[in-house]
């Protein structure tokens, strides 16, 4: 029905239950599907579905990633004081698995729903369409909300990283990635889009893993980087483990930060401004986007639905020791 009436299965559902929340417009293409259709209402069926537990699920690709562990402090704080409780689940970045999680969740008839990112399979957007309850993806964004959606744009973040290095003086910058899952990819696209228009893209310049990130695997990734091309003079590092590893290697190298090679990480771990030299990484606010996730939801269930359906909390360049090659001079 949701392919006849030209809307989302989520819009569906509310024009059917919740007909208040969905607009007239919408409302018009779903009547004039189900006439179409022939669609007949069950009863019965709403009935049961009708029936909501209080778990809010969350599905996360990592357990043991601080990145998300920041996430789901977040979560936890958020549902204090409220009837609900979370139940976490845990994809390991597999698209397949995610599906087979969220199958089992709707069965539990969940007051809400939290997944990682917007890169969900066509399976995984139906299901969640058809759970009928509010969904929020954290940690990006997008313009294709399931239902909603909080996090921050890692193109435009990748782009201040790199413009930032450009901005200290340095031309030959390279980028250092592992596992490489969607939000990486975007960052790499925005170190990317900097690099082509100031003239300076060179495709040896990036070297990347699918392995998971560690400090060894930054300090290897730095390595084959300087060995392809010895005249790189700075990096941009898809995390904050790549960025430390990488800092690591060029010190047994001899090579001085940041006057013969600067670093740039991302997520601004603890470690960051606690290395020598510290490292420069973008903040990325994931215990608000937790946080102000389980309040999305819970709002949505008083009828109280947040009035923008995506919302960008940016991020912010922190300025460390391992770019900062011209006093002064900043982004």
């Amino acid at each position: 029905m949701a392919e006849a009436a030209g809307v989302s299965v989520v819009t569906v559902s509310r024009a059917l239950r919740t007909p208040d929340l969905v607009s007239q417009a919408a409302r018009d293409r779903v009547d004039t599907a189900i006439r179409a259709l022939g669609y007949v209402p069950n009863p019965a069926a709403q009935a049961l579905a009708s029936a909501r537990s209080r778990i809010i699920g969350v599905v996360i690709p990592s357990v043991t990633n601080q990145v998300f562990a920041d996430l789901l402090r977040g979560v936890m704080d958020a549902v204090e004081g409220t009837p609900h409780a979370p139940q976490f689940v845990n994809t390991r970045f597999h698209g397949a698995r995610e599906e087979d999680l969220l199958r089992m969740l709707a069965t539990q008839r969940p007051a809400g729903m939290i997944v990682t990112g917007t890169d969900q399979t066509a399976a995984s957007r139906a299901i969640l369409g058809d759970m009928g309850c509010p969904v929020v993806q954290v940690m990006e964004t997008g313009p294709d909300p399931v239902d909603m959606m909080i996090g921050c744009d890692h193109v435009a973040a990748g782009r201040a990283a790199v413009r930032h290095l450009l901005d200290q003086g340095y031309r030959r910058v390279g980028f250092l990635g592992a596992r490489m899952d969607p939000r990486a990819q975007r960052r790499l696209a925005g170190y990317r889009a900097v690099m082509e228009a100031a003239g300076l893209d060179d495709p040896a310049l990036v070297v990347t893993t699918a392995e998971p990130s560690s400090y060894s695997v930054g300090g290897r990734l730095m390595g084959d980087l300087l060995s392809a091309t010895p005249d790189t003079d700075a990096v941009f590092c898809n995390n904050d483990d790549v960025a430390l590893g990488a800092l690591f290697e060029c010190q047994r190298r001899g090579l001085r930060i940041p006057s013969r090679m600067g670093i740039v990480g991302f997520n601004d771990l603890d470690i960051s401004a606690c290395s020598v030299p510290t490292i420069t990484s973008v903040r990325t606010h994931r215990y608000d986007m937790g946080h102000r996730a389980v309040e999305m939801i819970v709002a949505a269930l008083e009828d109280a639905r947040p009035a923008e359906a995506v919302i960008d909390l940016g991020f912010t360049l922190m300025e460390r020791q391992s770019s900062r090659r011209l006093e002064g001079k900043t982004t």
